[in-house]
């Protein structure tokens, strides 16, 4: 279901089919981003934080106006359609995703997450770190990082400590931090 300006609001996908339609302008830049995310973030009464830019995509926080994490967007640059982002945001998000009614107590620590983090990413070989866990509800949000520098982002649940690789952002390019 379509609603004014292109925005999809409705039962089904995400707990409320959060989508908005780009204008079809190519998103290039930081700045262009996050005004698309601001437009976005108005809509569901939150604000944008950190914007992130990546070889394949627009990555952006949305925050309660208290400064808490809320979800995570995408911004597609080649049209400017912004959405909820796939993976964690939708599956885990207990506010914001398509689980929402489905609530589950928090069993993982910040800390635990990170440990969980590091370790899934040892034992797979790489040499990647992660920073600190950011708490969205139910799961955090890690960026991963190589030789101090950010390169990625992963997340782990809150209730289950599964992890997931955030493996379609493609190549860290930059962070808009607000």
């Amino acid at each position: 279901m379509t609603g004014r300006d292109g925005c999809a609001w409705g039962p089904g996908m995400m707990g409320g089919g959060y989508w908005q339609r780009g204008d079809g302008t190519p998103v290039e830049t930081l700045n262009q981003a996050v005004q698309r995310a601001e437009t976005f973030a108005d809509r569901l009464n939150l604000r944008v934080g950190e914007v992130m830019q990546f070889s394949k995509n627009f990555y952006a926080e949305l925050q309660t106006h208290e400064g808490k994490p809320a979800t995570e967007i995408l911004v597609d640059p080649s049209d400017g359609d912004t959405g909820i982002e796939y993976g964690p945001a939708m599956m885990w998000n207990t506010d914001y995703g398509m689980h929402q009614r489905g609530r589950t107590e928090n069993r993982i620590s910040p800390a635990e997450a990170q440990e969980r983090a590091q370790k899934w990413l040892h034992d797979r070989g790489s040499d990647l770190t992660v920073g600190e866990a950011e708490a969205f509800p139910g799961y955090y949000t890690l960026h991963t990082r190589r030789s101090g520098e950010t390169s990625g982002m992963l997340s782990v649940s809150a209730s289950t400590g599964a992890v997931w690789d955030h493996t379609w952002h493609g190549v860290y390019i930059s962070t808009s931090e607000r």
